[in-house]
């Protein structure tokens, strides 16, 4: 792997990570058009690397609620801890732990799911449940989580079921499923969004820890460069998108991107596959 492959694989990743387009597909169809093999070793461990840039990224940007939560946080006027929300490590427990529990025993079926015309189907269907996500969350079902704090037991458990979809599915996208699970659950789009973003932190770095006990081995001095350089570009790609994304929120709805995804999916089998 060159310098500036290596820069490319970590800006995918950056950009792809946490809005609902699937960062895994675009990691093997990116691999597929730079000519690499996604099962390679070493390039599982650079996706593991540039992957927990991303985790950083997104652990900063909601370094206030993590705190909060972790009952150590502190008012913006520094008067104190601040008051406790009610979102709590509960909820987050019930958002992660069938994804990982799922994840933990399928682990080598999964792996051998991953492929370019898995994740194409899969930018198809988790596009259409976005769709269906958002026209029900308009029109058939009562929002009753507006902000974070609403947030239910029962629709974090909810939330964390549809995480599944992504797990078992490559290609599908983890947040896509969770904020599409949670406005099928009565959630509102934003908060749903809040919610995948928050619970992306532990679950993602419980698998790439994981991930990483079988491939630490592969730090060598003729990768670690490019190791490096992708970690620092995945940080700060990711930063800024999540930035952009919860601001732009209201004006990026999930449909955009599952046209997005159907594009995507469409132009790649025409030109690419065929």
């Amino acid at each position: 792997m060159d310098t500036i492959t290596a820069i490319i694989l970590a800006i995918v990743e950056g950009i792809t990570e946490f809005i609902p387009v699937s960062s895994t597909g675009h990691m093997i169809l990116t691999a597929k058009l730079l000519g690499f093999d996604e099962q390679d070793s070493i390039m599982k461990t650079y996706e593991i690397v540039i992957q927990l840039g991303a985790i950083l990224a997104i652990a900063v940007v909601y370094r206030q609620r993590i705190l909060n939560l972790l009952g150590i946080g502190r008012s913006r006027r520094g008067g104190g801890v601040m008051p406790a929300a009610r979102l709590n490590l509960i909820h987050v427990l019930l958002g992660i732990v069938p994804a990982l529990a799922v994840a933990f025993f399928a682990r080598d079926f999964i792996k051998g799911l991953f492929g370019a015309t898995t994740v194409l189907w899969a930018l198809v269907a988790g596009g259409i449940l976005m769709i269906i996500a958002e026209w029900v969350n308009k029109r058939k079902i009562r929002v009753t989580a507006h902000e974070l704090d609403d947030l239910s037991y029962g629709q974090a458990l909810a939330i964390g079921l549809y995480q599944i979809i992504s797990v078992l599915w490559p290609g599908f996208s983890r947040s896509g499923s969770t904020i599409s699970g949670g406005m099928l659950s009565g959630v509102s789009y934003k908060a749903s969004a809040d919610f995948s973003f928050l619970i992306a932190i532990p679950i993602m770095c419980a698998a790439s820890g994981y991930e990483l006990l079988d491939s630490y081995r592969y730090f060598t001095n003729e990768n670690i460069w490019d190791f490096a350089i992708g970690f620092v570009i995945s940080f700060v790609v990711a930063y800024v998108v999540v930035v952009l994304f919860m601001k732009l929120i209201q004006k990026i709805r999930p449909t955009h991107f599952a046209i997005y995804r159907f594009i995507l999916a469409a132009a790649f089998w025409l030109f690419i596959m065929r």
